[in-house]
């Protein structure tokens, strides 16, 4: 899918929410869509705002925090608490289920083993539940070769 025919999508979804809830649908909320759509990986909201100032997009930090709330509500950006500093996020709407490892040096690597999956139904059939998310974060570091 091209990533015109994904903004549309989510676009549709943004305005569903918003309508939904009896918020406004502002220029700069779509804006903000957009650019986390446009981002590849995870971003955090300094980064994500001096982004759209570079671009010469009017938008407040305040905004930004705002709009990042409505996403997660409506299910099209995700929140991760990877280290104790700051929230990271990533897009959520097309992407599959997937986990974290954290390396010492700050690196983010994103991963999906099917186990993961076995594990998750074992766990709603053995306690009579349905999991609809999962958060599942490694730590670790690079190995030192020469040792």
């Amino acid at each position: 899918m091209k990533k015109k025919d994904e903004y549309r999508i989510v676009e549709k979804e943004l305005t569903r929410f918003l309508q939904a809830n009896g918020l406004r649908k502002t220029p700069e909320r779509y804006a903000i869509l957009k650019e986390i759509y446009c981002h590849h990986g995870h971003f955090n909201v300094e980064a994500l705002y001096d982004s759209m100032i570079r671009k010469k997009y009017r938008v407040s930090k305040a905004t930004v925090y705002n709009t990042i709330e409505i996403l997660i509500a409506c299910g099209l950006v995700r929140r991760h608490h990877f280290d104790e500093s700051q929230a990271y996020y990533e897009k959520s709407y097309f992407d599959s289920q997937h986990d974290h490892l954290l390396l010492d040096e700050g690196e983010v690597i994103e991963f999906c083993d099917p186990r993961i999956e076995l594990i998750k139904k074992e766990l709603e059939k053995t306690n009579g539940v349905e999991i609809y998310r999962h958060s599942l974060l490694f730590y670790g570091r690079k190995k030192n070769n020469h040792s």
